[in-house]
């Protein structure tokens, strides 16, 4: 089972969190820093899962940016590894489309328009 899904940047900046389990909010800022430190501190060379507390870590860097997600020990790790890829692949898909959107037609279309595609992105 999941239990958090984060997306973490090199410097320790959280740019999106989701807890599927009731975590304080004093407790998951405790909670992301100490994963941040666990991923940063490995090397491109060792395994991309963690055993972290009472549940096992899942990450994928992706340039400066880490995807890290939280599981129990059940759940498939490479299954939620390949999880983590596909994720990454619809987000550079939806993202590319609209800045494609943004390139192609931002002559026929008012500013606030492409503006309001990268807003709602």
């Amino acid at each position: 089972m999941i239990k958090f899904f984060l997306m973490v940047n090199k410097q320790g900046q959280t740019r999106l969190s989701k807890y599927y389990e009731h975590v304080e909010i004093n407790k998951r800022t405790l909670l992301e820093t100490e994963v941040m430190k666990s991923c940063l501190s490995r090397s491109n060379e060792q395994c991309s899962f963690i055993e972290f507390k009472d549940f096992k870590l899942v990450y994928r860097q992706y340039a400066a940016l880490f995807i890290v997600v939280g599981v129990n020990d059940t759940e498939n790790k490479m299954a939620i590894y390949e999880f983590i890829h596909n994720f990454v692949e619809v987000l550079d898909e939806y993202f590319s489309r609209c800045g494609a959107l943004n390139n192609k037609v931002a002559r026929s279309i008012p500013t606030w328009a492409t503006m309001s595609c990268a807003l709602h992105n």
